[in-house]
């Protein structure tokens, strides 16, 4: 038996094509396959050195690393098309959150023509009294609004575009902060407000972002509620 019969036994023997026909299989110069890594393996064996044979470890070693890189770009390509796939069910998903409302934890929001801000607040543990301030982008105050005493939970409150003198406020951006009385003390709370969803971002850096009427982008992982 010749070498070149061995070797295509040895081919057959692993469930593989032999060397002539992988390569007649593939026309890329620079993709190593298996077929053509044991062809090399089997050509080294027959010519090495008879006094310093390979030993088996080595053999077996080398047909392992060889392995874990073929496995590894398997992976890979695994997580590409998940990872694909994923953006494509969240672009679903995210288009349809254009015209809806989020809740978001953002200190500022946009008061449209004839409309309110709406907004929620956590409170760790009851208050006796919970006083919610809008202020302009100057920070001159526009409205105070006592909201009373207020126990555990979420406390929900509305801003109805009204300034104190009860005069409608010119539309814009206003800071909102939610102050609550805690231990005899002041304590400004983390202040998330309700707004609408004008489009959304799947190019940028941060993944997927919401673009809020009149406030811009804010990431998708930010968002609290969908209404």
């Amino acid at each position: 038996m010749n070498s070149i019969t061995a070797q295509d036994d040895l081919f057959s023997s692993l469930g593989l094509a032999s060397g002539d026909t992988q390569s007649r299989g593939t026309n890329d110069a620079n993709e190593l396959g298996l077929n053509t890594f044991l062809k090399l393996m089997v050509t080294q064996l027959n010519n090495q050195d008879p006094f310093k044979p390979m030993e088996n470890g080595d053999f077996l070693s080398q047909i392992a690393q060889f392995g874990s890189v073929t496995g590894l770009e398997q992976l890979n390509k695994s997580f590409e098309s998940l990872s694909t796939n994923i953006t494509s069910g969240q672009a679903l998903q995210a288009g349809s959150l254009v015209g809806r409302e989020v809740l978001a934890p953002v200190d500022s929001g946009y008061l449209m023509p004839g409309s309110s801000i709406r907004g929620q607040v956590g409170l760790e543990q009851s208050s006796p009294q919970v006083t919610v301030r809008i202020t302009d982008q100057v920070g001159q105050l526009v409205r105070e609004l006592p909201m009373g005493s207020a126990p555990q939970g979420s406390l929900n409150f509305s801003w109805d575009g009204l300034n104190d003198s009860g005069d409608y406020a010119p539309p814009g951006l206003y800071n909102i902060q939610v102050e609550a009385i805690q231990n005899d003390r002041a304590v400004d709370l983390q202040t998330k407000l309700f707004s609408k969803v004008e489009s959304v971002n799947l190019s940028g850096s941060n993944g997927l972002t919401l673009n809020l009427e009149g406030l811009g982008p804010i990431a998708f992982n930010n968002v609290q509620q969908i209404y």
